[in-house]
C-alpha cells in the first residue's frame, strides 16, 4: 500500500470548518450592506501581479513579507499583500473609465509572510472601503463613520476609533531635523501600544539622541481632551497649519453629531505603512485593547504616483475581519451557527423521493432554508444528524401522510409536535 500523505497545512493558514465560515460569510455580508448604505461600489483585482506593480520602488518592510516567484513564463509575480496598493495600480489603469470622487469597497484575501500571532495570519481577508479623487474634511470623515458603523453593524458596541495625522508628525519630525529617519521612527512609533513607553524610548534612542526620543513621546502622548493634545501637537510641529485645521474640522463634525465618546485623537497612530500623507485611523475594542486595531486605514494621496502622473488622492480604511473574529472568540461574542438548514425533511420511503424534494422546493420558496435526507435510515440516525447540524425543525411524511395531504412537523429542541397538518399550515408555523 502507498504511503499515505500527511493531511497537514503551511504555518499561518487555515482551514475553517462550516461554523466558522458561516460566521465569517456573514460578517462580510453584513459589511457589505454597510459599504453599500455609503454608496460604494464593489471591484476585484487579480491575485497575482507584478512584483514590480506591488512593490513599487522596494526596499521597505514590506518587500520581505510579500511571497514572489517566477512563474512558468519566467515573469517576476508577487501575491497582494494588501488591497490598497493593487487598487492603486487599478485606479491608473483604468481612470478614465471611471467618474471621481470613485467609491469603492473589495472584500477578499491577501497574504503576508509575517510572524504568526493570535488574530495574525500569513493568510487573510481584509474589507477595504475608499474614497479616490478628492482631498477634503468630508471624505475623510465620512471614512471613520464607515468604520464606527461597520462595528455597529457587526454587533461591536464597545469601540473606539483613535486617530491623527501624519502631515502634523512629518513636520514635527522636520523640525527635529530627523526627517531622514521618519520610517524607522514611524514603525518604531506604531508599537507604543504593544511595548511601552520605555521600550519605544529605547528604541528611538538608537535612531537619535535622547532629548529627541524625548521629544517624540511627548508629542505622542495623548493629553486630557481634543483641544489640549492638538494644542501641543501644534505646538511641537511649529504652529497651526492646514493639516491642524483638517483634524479641527474633523473634530467639530464629530461634535455636531453627538459622537465624542468614539473617537479620540491619538497622536502615537502613524501607520507604519509609509503611503499614508493625512489623516490615519486605527479603530481598538473596549475589553480587549491588546489585540490591536481590528480597523485602520488613512488617507494616501501620493500612492497612485508610482503609476500615473494625474494626481489621485484617496482615503479609505480596511477591516481586520480574522483579527476581529479572534476577538470576539476571545470576548465570548461569537455567533457561531453549523448550518444554514431550518426544516429538514426525513426520509422515510423511498418511493417518496420526489415528494420529499417537491416539498422541500415548497418550502424554499416560501423563504426558509430546506434539505433532504438523503437515505431512507432508521429515525434515530436521521434525528442525530440534524442535531450535530442544529436543525431546528422537521418535517417527517410517510406514505399515510402522504396519502391524506399532511406532515407531521417537529420542533426539534423543544419536541413539541405539530401532527396532521397540510403543508401549507406547517409553513405558517415556521413563518410564526
Amino acid at each position: 500500500m502507498a504511503k499515505l500523505i500527511e493531511p497537514k497545512v503551511l504555518k499561518g493558514f487555515r482551514d475553517f470548518l462550516p461554523e466558522q465560515e458561516i460566521e465569517r460569510r456573514e460578517l462580510m455580508a453584513e459589511l457589505e450592506e454597510t459599504y453599500k448604505s455609503f454608496g460604494f461600489v464593489p471591484i476585484d483585482t487579480p491575485v497575482l501581479e507584478y512584483t514590480e506593480v506591488l512593490l513599487g520602488k522596494g526596499g521597505g518592510e514590506t518587500d520581505k513579507q510579500v511571497y514572489h516567484f517566477e512563474d512558468h513564463g519566467k515573469r517576476d509575480v508577487a501575491m497582494r499583500f494588501d488591497l490598497t496598493v493593487p487598487f492603486a495600480r487599478y485606479m491608473a489603469a483604468h481612470r478614465h473609465e471611471l467618474y471621481l470622487p470613485f467609491k469603492r469597497y473589495h472584500i477578499n484575501k491577501v497574504w503576508r509572510g509575517e510572524n504568526t500571532q493570535k488574530g495574525r495570519y500569513r493568510e487573510f481577508v481584509q474589507c477595504d472601503f475608499d474614497i479616490v479623487g478628492v482631498d477634503s474634511a468630508s471624505s475623510d470623515f465620512e471614512i471613520l463613520l464607515m468604520m464606527r458603523a461597520s462595528m455597529q453593524n457587526l454587533g461591536v458596541k464597545k469601540c473606539t476609533v483613535h486617530f491623527s495625522h501624519r502631515g502634523i508628525f512629518n513636520r514635527f519630525l522636520e523640525n527635529l531635523g530627523i526627517m531622514d529617519k521618519s520610517v524607522e521612527i514611524l514603525r518604531t512609533v506604531d508599537k507604543l501600544a504593544k511595548i511601552g513607553r520605555d521600550e519605544v524610548i529605547r528604541l528611538l534612542t538608537e535612531l537619535a539622541d535622547g532629548d529627541k526620543a524625548e521629544k517624540i513621546v511627548s508629542f505622542i502622548e495623548m493629553k486630557d481632551s481634543f483641544e489640549a493634545t492638538l494644542a501641543n501637537m501644534s505646538e511641537l510641529a511649529g504652529g497651526a497649519e492646514a493639516d491642524t485645521e483638517r483634524l479641527e474640522q474633523i473634530w467639530a463634525a464629530i461634535k455636531d453629531m453627538g459622537l465624542e465618546d468614539n473617537f479620540v485623537l491619538n497622536p502615537s497612530i502613524t501607520r507604519g505603512l509609509d503611503y499614508y500623507t493625512g489623516l490615519v485611523y486605527e479603530t481598538f475594542l473596549d475589553d480587549l485593547p491588546s489585540i490591536g486595531s481590528v480597523c485602520s486605514g488613512g488617507r494616501y494621496n501620493n500612492l497612485a504616483g508610482l503609476y500615473t502622473k494625474e494626481e489621485l488622492p484617496g482615503v479609505g480604511a480596511s477591516v481586520g475581519l480574522d483579527r476581529l473574529l479572534a476577538a470576539l472568540d476571545e470576548l465570548g461574542q461569537s455567533s457561531r451557527k453549523k448550518s444554514y438548514t431550518e426544516v429538514l425533511i426525513f426520509q422515510m420511503d423511498d418511493s417518496l423521493m420526489g415528494h420529499y424534494h417537491k416539498m422541500a422546493g415548497i418550502i424554499r420558496e416560501a423563504g426558509i432554508s430546506c434539505e433532504v435526507y438523503p437515505v431512507n435510515k432508521k429515525l434515530g440516525a436521521q434525528f442525530k444528524f440534524a442535531e450535530a447540524k442544529e436543525i431546528p425543525f422537521g418535517i417527517i411524511c410517510g406514505s399515510d401522510e402522504k396519502a391524506a395531504g399532511t406532515v407531521n412537523l417537529k420542533n426539534l429542541a423543544s419536541r413539541e409536535n405539530h401532527e396532521g397538518i397540510s403543508l401549507e399550515k406547517a409553513i405558517e408555523v415556521l413563518k410564526a
